[in-house]
């Protein structure tokens, strides 16, 4: 600890009645060694990144217990070249504008939860600071009849673990809709309306992709889009990096492109799988790959930890041909006031606390004007 400032560490101890001491001193020298000193005596050396192996051993042999050992090591292997992830905006993140949050008649959004759904709060908390006016929803409400899609703009089928995922992720989320005929013609009704839009989230990614709201094959539902298991075998859950493409056609990335991002994922099956090889060479050619994985250098990559579930391309998101639907797999809604960005550097810093993702909340409003 520099000199002065453990004194004035202490000091402050010392205000309270708590004793303090220095005990070290940290000498930056510019280079990967690390000496402890113990006494003036060499107790520890060695180089960040072996030191770094030793003290993570322990919990790598734990990892492959649990997920494919060889991919456990390439992420071990790959430490050593980890570096600062090069983030960067096309677009300077605001707030929004204090005129439109005291609007009284602001756009409404459904926010739709199924049994098992945990990540509906904060999805109405990014789209309420985005100056809509956010309702929570069950699927049961509309099954009941409790209340109809016909006077909302937006919905938005959140994350989490509907029915625990025992039939697979979203199957029987998917089921309760597609099963009940008042609720199926709600859902159809709402997608035909031209002047609405649509957002699934992780478990609500997978849902949209079953409708066959994204991804849809000519040849029928068994030729459609579908999320499967990650590659590694089990659930992920890091913070990974994203480029959003340029090209892209989705209403929620207006001014956003080329902006590359870091973003949650937590997810197990989070891998995209096409069975028809026309949609997936669709989705590459149309900008309805709006959203892909990307390394510390920014480059696609389907290589893992970066690509947390090996999807091809390094898709990460899919959007509809109009543009109206995206179903992004990572977790947007989780990111978009700074404290809650593990890593954000100054120069993508947002006025007032924003975050850089809750422009994409800012322009789903801009399209209900």
């Amino acid at each position: 600890m520099d000199g002065g400032i453990a004194v004035d560490v202490i000091e402050r101890y010392g205000q309270r009645g708590v004793k303090a001491f220095n005990i070290g001193t940290v000498v930056c020298g510019g280079d990967d060694n690390i000496v402890v000193k113990v006494g003036g005596e060499p107790a520890v050396e060695g180089t960040c990144s072996d030191l770094r192996d030793v003290w993570e051993a322990t919990s790598f042999e734990l990892e492959k217990r649990q997920r494919k050992p060889a991919l456990v090591q390439k992420e071990q292997d790959g430490l050593k070249d980890r570096k600062t992830p090069e983030r960067k905006l096309s677009y300077k993140p605001t707030a929004t504008e204090k005129k439109v949050m005291e609007q009284v008649n602001k756009p409404k959004v459904c926010i739709l939860r199924q049994e098992g759904t945990n990540g509906d709060r904060e999805m109405s908390a990014a789209f309420y600071a985005a100056g809509f006016e956010p309702w929570d929803v069950t699927v049961s409400d509309l099954v009941n009849k409790n209340i109809t899609l016909d006077d909302f703009r937006g919905l938005v089928a959140c994350g989490g673990f509907s029915f625990a995922d025992t039939l697979d992720s979203a199957k029987g989320w998917a089921g309760v809709i597609k099963y009940n005929a008042h609720v199926l013609k709600q859902f159809t009704d709402f997608r035909a309306r031209d002047n609405t839009f649509a957002l699934g989230v992780c478990n609500g990614c997978q849902l949209f992709a079953l409708l066959g709201w994204v991804g849809a094959s000519e040849e029928g539902e068994k030729k459609n889009t579908r999320l499967i298991h990650n590659d590694a075998g089990r659930f992920e859950s890091r913070f990974s990096s994203v480029v959003i493409e340029e090209g892209n056609n989705s209403l929620f990335f207006k001014g956003m492109s080329g902006s590359s991002l870091g973003i949650w994922v937590a997810h197990g099956e989070g891998k995209f799988y096409f069975p028809d090889a026309k949609v997936q060479e669709k989705v590459f050619t149309s900008g309805c790959a709006c959203v892909r994985y990307v390394d510390d250098s920014n480059k696609v990559t389907e290589e893992y930890p970066f690509n947390p579930n090996g999807s091809p391309g390094g898709v990460a998101a899919l959007s509809s041909e109009d543009g109206r639907v995206l179903a992004i797999m990572p977790h947007p809604e989780r990111l978009f006031i700074d404290w809650q960005w593990p890593y954000l550097p100054e120069g993508i810093r947002g006025e007032e606390g924003v975050g850089p993702w809750l422009k994409m909340f800012q322009n789903a409003r801009e399209f209900c004007k």
